[in-house]
C-alpha cells in the first residue's frame, strides 16, 4: 500500500510538472497567418529548454521554424523578446521573401536564408535556433580562425566542420551569401558567427536542438584542450 501511494504521489507531481513545463496555448492570428497552438507551444517549450542549457540567456537569442501548415511562410520570436518566459505575442509570422513583418528579430533576413537553405536540402520543413552559447561565442573570437574541426568524436560524427563567418553590417547581401555558404560548407549542421553565437538548423526543434548542443560541446572540448595545452 505505501508502494502504491508514493507511485500515485510521483504520477501526480509528474502531472503538475508537465502541466507548468508545457501549459496550454491559444493560437496566434497575425496578418492572416494562424500559427496553431502546438506550434506556439513548441517555442515555449523550447525556449525554456534552451535557458537551462544555457545555449540562450534571457532576451539573447532566437528561434524561427518554416510554418509546418504553410510552407511559404516563416514563424520567428519577436525582436529581443524573453525567451524563457514566451507565450503567442511572442511570435511574428511572414511570408518568405517578403518585408520583414512588425517586431521581427534584427536577424530575420538571416533566419530568412538558413531556412531556405534548409528547406532545399528536406523538401519542406526547416527550424534554425540563434542560440549563444558561452563557449561557442568564446571560441569564435579568436582572430582570423575561419575553419574549427572538432576534436571529440561527437563533434567529428555528428557536425564535421564549423565554418567562422565575420559579421559583415557594411553589406548585408554579401553577408548573407556568406552565411548560407558557410551553412552548406559545414554539412547543414550549423554556423558560427564570430562574436555572436551560432545558427544551428534541422528539419525541426529537436534536430537543431540537438546540432546546438553539439556545436556547444565541442566548443567547450577544444577550448579545454587548448587551455590544457593538449597535443590533438
Amino acid at each position: 500500500m505505501e508502494n502504491a501511494r508514493l507511485r500515485q504521489s510521483v504520477v501526480g507531481a509528474t502531472e503538475v510538472i508537465e502541466e507548468l513545463e508545457e501549459p496550454p496555448m491559444p493560437p496566434l492570428v497575425e496578418d492572416n497567418i494562424v500559427i496553431p497552438p502546438y506550434i506556439v507551444s513548441d517555442f515555449v517549450r523550447l525556449g525554456r529548454q534552451l535557458d537551462r542549457e544555457h545555449l540562450v540567456r534571457a532576451t539573447m537569442g532566437s528561434l524561427a521554424m518554416i510554418h509546418p501548415e504553410q510552407p511559404g511562410v516563416m514563424i520567428s520570436t519577436r525582436h529581443m523578446v524573453t525567451l524563457p518566459r514566451m507565450n503567442e505575442r511572442s511570435l511574428c509570422a511572414a511570408p518568405l521573401g517578403s518585408t520583414s513583418p512588425r517586431g521581427a528579430p534584427t536577424d530575420w533576413h538571416v533566419l530568412e536564408v538558413v531556412l531556405a537553405s534548409v528547406s532545399m536540402v528536406t523538401g519542406g520543413p526547416a527550424a534554425v535556433i540563434h542560440m549563444h552559447g558561452p563557449h561557442t561565442t568564446a571560441a569564435s573570437c579568436e582572430k582570423d580562425l575561419v575553419l574549427l574541426t572538432p576534436i571529440d568524436e561527437i563533434g567529428k560524427q555528428h557536425i564535421g566542420k564549423i565554418i567562422i563567418v565575420d559579421p559583415d553590417p557594411e553589406h548585408p547581401e554579401d553577408y548573407l551569401r556568406q552565411v548560407a555558404e558557410a551553412l552548406n560548407q559545414g554539412g547543414m549542421r550549423c554556423v558560427v558567427i564570430r562574436g555572436n553565437g551560432a545558427y544551428a538548423v534541422g528539419a525541426d526543434f529537436d534536430q537543431a536542438w540537438a546540432n546546438a548542443a553539439m556545436v556547444e560541446h565541442s566548443m567547450q572540448i577544444h577550448l579545454l584542450a587548448r587551455q590544457a595545452n593538449l597535443k590533438t
